[in-house]
């Protein structure tokens, strides 16, 4: 099995989370390394009107960094939140977990 399988059944089967967390983290697994999605847009595609809702889902990510939640940014193409935290140590470890997957150049401002 891949590991993304892997992680799917982990979250599939997971006690531990909301079923809206289940959708969250499910949908995050469709973006691929290197890419980017908007906290409205990850609302969107699981039909919630509530980029807030899918940040609260991230902020308690268990299975980060297999689920990628540091592949999410603010629509305004900065570098939003990481682990309930807007600023300091969080935010540089999203960084370089998105320079490691992108190229110094593509990663968003803070």
């Amino acid at each position: 099995m891949s590991m993304q399988g892997d992680i799917r059944e982990r979250v599939l089967h997971a006690t531990d989370i909301t079923p809206f967390q289940r959708r969250v983290y499910l949908e995050l697994l469709n973006v691929p390394r290197g890419e980017t999605i908007s906290y409205g847009e990850l609302a969107r595609r699981i039909g919630c009107r509530s980029a807030q809702a899918v940040g609260q889902a991230l902020k308690r990510n268990p299975f980060a960094p297999e689920v990628p939640c540091h592949r999410v940014i603010a629509s305004d193409g900065s570098i939003g939140g990481f682990h309930g935290k807007r600023q300091g140590d969080m935010i540089e470890q999203k960084r370089l977990l998105l320079e490691g997957e992108r190229g110094i150049a593509d990663v968003p401002k803070m």
